[in-house]
Parts: structure tokens; sequence; C-alpha cells
């Protein structure tokens, strides 16, 4: 499950965000591992972890957002 959105913490720089969350079934490995291919082929990187109460781990992604500036 992940959902997608956008918000620009500070000027002349936009983040794009991805929300993920993964069962308490899933093993430690198994989430890095995710995790990883993520990053190496989507280009996030990892933003926040929280651990809830009942063992489910919410991650918070992020990627810039890059705009292509036109020239004259």
């Amino acid at each position: 499950m992940s959902r997608q959105e956008r918000r620009a913490p500070r000027a002349g720089v936009e983040w794009e965000f991805d929300k993920v969350s993964f069962d308490r079934d899933f093993p430690r490995g198994v989430v890095t591992k995710l995790l990883v291919d993520r990053a190496e082929h989507g280009g996030w990187e990892l933003d926040r972890v929280r651990i809830g109460n009942d063992g489910v781990r919410r991650v918070i992604l992020r990627r810039k957002i890059i705009r292509a500036v036109r020239t004259a």
C-alpha cells in the first residue's frame, strides 16, 4: 500500500512523498530489501520510519522533483 503526495518544505525545493506500510509478518530483512530496491531503481530516499504498537512499519519515502527550466 502506498500513497503519494507533494509538498514544499522550503522555497526552491520540491519533494514527492510516498507512504508505504509493511505488516508485522514481514521480516526485517525483507523490508530492508524492498526499500533498497525502491531507492536504487526509483530514486527514493528514506524520510521517516514509525513502528506502531501493532507491529506495522509505516515508512515515508521522498525524492526531489526536478523541474526542467526552459532556456531561450
